[in-house]
């Protein structure tokens, strides 16, 4: 992890680009993944599956008996610590549903907004490495809050056939009860197109590496609607004095060990603190069992020092950043400053990995620089705003002769007649 020291602005667009992975030939392995699955169907998963996730599978849907089997493997210690995540989780999603609100805007005209749930939504969930069954909270929820008709989970198998058993347990915790065997960028494309077995969606949600990021962003162009774009996870941490290097440390590891790709930066008015992190790091570093990723992922890292605390937050508002720790003196007086981030993290103890997993917060979030642009997943993210009015005779009355000189001025005469003949008939009443 390197430190620079006092970079000039012109620096700061060349110190606020991702590491990317070169791949030239992305765009046409995935569109010729997608391709074979509209065409084929089930028999291009399977034969995907086996070709990529190195299976043979004898069926895509999880059955019951898995289900249950994994329901038994799964800790009861571990249980309740997802059932607290859970609850907390609920509890935030929930505050963000909206009450109708009628509003008259004119004597006899009132309009109103409706959040109507979409249809049918579909998770991804990674498997590999690290199996994010927080994800499916994380998704999980908000679509049922929502009241999303069908949601469906895809999510890659092991070898062996099997998925992992605390993703499963907190999909049938949740209550999400079709979970298909399926990875990668086949997964988004049967989610897309439909298969024999999975039914196609109106919404693909979940991170994913790039071939998953990348056939979400082709899905779009066969009208599914996405939750966000998405790259490898990033930290920015901002830190003064008062802040813990011990503290910062693990923070800037808890998402390095993410992937080779992922990025963190630290930034602070105090060199001697940087320098101090550095000493936790590599202390931490040596102990973590993903510490071949850690230490990949720091090589894309940066640390840098600032004259002030002022600039540290203009260049992270540059970086928007998809996870934000404010390890400062009068972190919320800070926080009003923050204009670009996914979530926002205030003092020493508010550390990411809280965020990732129970305090209730999403931590499916805009990275690469869309917080600039985009919002996490919330419950909104499952909906649809519909519009409403009911207009009055009176109504009619009070705003149609606006109306008919406003669309005669567009030259749309159908428009002015449509009030015209309103006004007109209640003339002969």
């Amino acid at each position: 992890m390197r430190t620079i020291v006092n970079p000039s602005r012109q620096e700061w667009a060349n110190l606020c680009e991702r590491p990317t992975i070169e791949n030239a030939t992305l765009n046409q392995a995935v569109t010729t993944i997608l391709e074979d699955v509209k065409r084929n169907g089930d028999e291009a998963i399977f034969r995907l599956e086996k070709n990529f996730d190195k299976v043979e599978l004898k069926q895509l849907l999880v059955s019951k008996a898995e289900i249950n089997f994994a329901i038994s493997q799964v800790s009861e210690d571990l249980k309740l610590a997802i059932q607290l995540a859970k609850n907390n989780i609920e509890r935030f999603h929930a505050s963000q549903k909206e009450t109708i609100q009628k509003i008259e805007t004119t004597d006899g005209v009132v309009c109103w907004r409706k959040s109507v749930a979409i249809e049918k939504v579909g998770l991804y969930i990674p498997g590999g490495t690290a199996p994010l069954f927080s994800t499916v909270l994380m998704l999980g929820i908000p679509a049922k809050l929502a009241g999303c008709k069908e949601i469906i989970l895809c999510t890659p198998p092991s070898q062996d056939e099997s998925v992992n058993a605390t993703l499963l347990y907190t999909a049938n915790l949740i209550g999400i009860e079709k979970i298909y065997k399926i990875g990668g960028a086949q997964a988004i494309a049967a989610m897309t197109f439909g298969t024999e077995s999975v039914v196609a969606v109106d919404k693909i949600f979940g991170p994913g590496n790039q071939f998953v990021t990348k056939a979400k962003e082709l899905a779009q162009l066969e009208g599914i609607s996405i939750d966000m774009p998405a790259g490898p996870s990033e930290l920015l941490v901002i830190s003064d004095v008062t802040a813990n290097p011990e503290f910062v440390a693990s923070d800037l590891l808890s998402q390095a060990e993410h992937g080779t790709d992922s990025q963190v930066l630290l930034l602070s008015d105090n060199q001697e603190f940087l320098a101090e992190t550095k000493i936790e790091l590599d202390k931490q570093l040596a102990l973590l069992p993903r510490k071949d990723i850690a230490s990949k992922a720091l090589k894309n890292s940066i640390s840098i020092v600032f004259n002030s605390i002022e600039d540290c937050m203009m260049f992270s508002n540059q970086y928007a950043p998809e996870h934000l720790i404010l390890a400062v003196n009068n972190a919320e007086k800070l926080a009003e400053s923050v204009y670009n981030a996914g979530s926002v993290f205030l003092g020493n103890y508010s550390c990411e990995s809280a965020g990732d997993y129970a305090s209730g917060t999403n931590h499916t979030l805009p990275t690469n620089g869309y917080a600039r642009q985009f919002s996490g997943v919330s419950l909104d993210s499952f909906v649809r705003k519909i519009t409403f009015q009911n207009i009055t005779e009176q109504g009619i009355q009070a705003i149609g002769p606006a109306i008919e000189l406003m669309a005669e001025a567009e030259e749309l005469f159908a428009h002015k007649n449509a009030v015209t003949v309103r006004l007109n008939a209640l003339k002969n009443v």
